[in-house]
């Protein structure tokens, strides 16, 4: 046995039997022969009488249960329960907490004891020697955590690494020859696909439900947005799922069921998992580091629209456009350029900044990869060597939302001083024009651009001063316009002004 779990030799064996019935069943195969053979073989039905069940003839998924459900556990927590440094602090909370403490609370004292905060989720066995994969968010300020097995078993777990972006925890038990359920490849998953989610659901015990991939590729900025790339499922999820497995019907480990969306704070069939392919990533790095490393190009990227494809004279809406490049960065040594539209990273093509950010995240900081960028209309590749990201400086990827002759865009301007550049964030030698104000019913205010913000390039020209802002937008005015945009504490953006009607 290999001590890190089942290979995927054992475990096609472990499945097979299961994978195979289940196959059959769910074509439709062991429905065999015509409706007048059932009725010669089965007694005929009377009043009083139920019919005969055709024998075999079962539609279930539960020889994949059978072998899947031993490896997702419960997992508990308990910790001390936290209040937020500002809260019951000063003035009249200080005065409530008086009255219900008494004098010991005063100026200077310190909080009176919090009560102890329980939590329950999900886990994931993935290997025979005790590993389990579950959310951050499930153990997160966790002072003890409490695994339970479904044969009755109850251990206490170590925890061995925690990653707060990808909402993924890894834990670790004294336990040895458990049923493990190693990630899959969450790659070959489509949309349409049937799958099991596994879980404890409010602590009724362990629950499957059933339902069919509704969408990969998911970001719900539920958390800080980093590196999300859900499987979105319907599924039934609430509760307590979390941190528990995502099976495909071949018994196939596909993601790790991490949140739901739901106005009602249950299930309404809208439910999220972690890909495979991304936990296998995390958990490798926390077993053998304790934390995470992962790539960064060095740019901020926003995803491409059908008005900035336009803008460039592109009749591809597709890849991740450039809008600012790090200094000294992984891109910029390889040549990457502001305005460059980054078709394929690679050889995997780019459909939007989120997959652009993951794929980058996934590679090994210090690698070699393939960029295929489109710059001027002309396709270039760049061979560009990874650095490892800074957890605390991790790229950023904005959503481009955010604004003629200046007056018939909709905005007064007016010359970029030194002075106001250093506010904004620019070096006091930065050439722009600054929008003082922003016609509410105007092209600008419908783009986004707002008072404040520092236009820097019109259709990737820069712009010196006013005049030259004019002579800019007079250009091309039968298509939209692509402006270059600095605003303060949130770097460049690309923004689009639609054409006048």
């Amino acid at each position: 046995m290999d001590n890190r779990g089942i290979n995927s030799r054992q475990w096609a064996a472990r499945t097979a039997a299961a994978v195979a019935a289940a196959a059959v069943l769910v074509t439709g195969a062991a429905w065999q022969g015509s409706a007048a053979d059932a009725t010669t073989s089965a007694p005929q039905a009377t009043a009083t009488t139920a019919p005969q069940s055709i024998a075999g003839g079962r539609d279930s998924y539960a020889d994949i249960v059978q072998v899947v459900a031993p490896a997702v556990v419960t997992i508990r927590t308990e910790g001390r329960a936290r209040v937020a440094p500002t809260q019951f602090r000063g003035g009249d909370q200080e005065d409530m907490l008086r009255r219900f403490f008494g004098e010991q609370f005063g100026p200077g004292q310190r909080m009176p004891p919090m009560g102890k905060q329980r939590g329950l989720g999900s886990g994931v066995v993935v290997t025979a020697d005790g590993y389990i994969l579950t959310n951050h968010h499930v153990i997160d300020n966790a002072e003890d955590i409490r695994v339970e097995l479904t044969d009755g078993r109850t251990f206490t777990a170590n925890l061995v690494g925690s990653d707060k972006p990808s909402d993924l925890a890894l834990l670790k038990i004294d336990a040895t020859d458990l049923t493990a359920l190693p990630p899959g490849n969450s790659d070959t998953v489509k949309v349409g696909d049937v799958v099991l989610a596994v879980g404890n659901p409010l602590g009724i015990g362990q629950t499957v439900t059933m339902g069919i991939i509704s969408a990969k590729g998911r970001s719900t900025a539920a958390t800080d947005g980093s590196y999300e790339d859900f499987l979105q499922t319907d599924a039934p999820i609430n509760h307590g799922n979390s941190g528990g497995a995502l099976v495909s019907t071949k018994g196939e480990l596909v993601g790790i069921n991490s949140q739901i969306i739901s106005p009602s704070n249950g299930n309404i069939g809208i439910g999220f998992a972690i890909p495979a392919n991304m936990a296998r990533h995390v958990m490798e790095d926390l077993r053998k580091d304790g934390r995470v490393r992962r790539s960064q190009l060095g740019v901020t990227v926003q995803p491409m629209t059908s008005d900035m494809a336009e803008a460039l004279g592109l009749t591809q809406v597709a890849g991740a456009i450039v809008s600012s490049v790090t200094p000294g960065s992984a891109a910029d040594r390889a040549g990457v350029e502001r305005g460059d539209i980054i078709r394929s990273f690679n050889n995997q093509a780019v459909q939007d900044t989120n997959a652009l950010r993951n794929r980058v995240a996934d590679a090994t900081p210090g690698s070699k990869a393939t960029v295929v960028v489109v710059r001027d209309g002309t396709e270039r590749t760049l061979s560009v060597t990874l650095d490892e990201a800074d957890a605390s400086k991790s790229a950023r990827a904005t959503d481009g939302s955010g604004a003629d002759d200046t007056s018939a865009l909709g905005v007064a301007v007016a010359p970029l001083t030194p002075e106001v550049a250093a506010r904004t964030g620019l070096s006091r030698d930065a050439r722009g024009v600054v929008i003082q104000q922003v016609n509410p019913d105007g092209r600008a205010a419908d783009a986004g651009l707002q008072p404040g913000d520092v236009i820097l390039e019109v259709n990737r020209q820069p712009v010196h001063d006013v005049d030259g802002l004019r002579s800019a937008l007079h250009s091309a005015p039968e298509r939209p316009t692509l402006l270059l945009v600095h605003r303060a504490e949130r770097g460049q953006v690309y923004l689009t002004v639609r054409p006048a009607a």
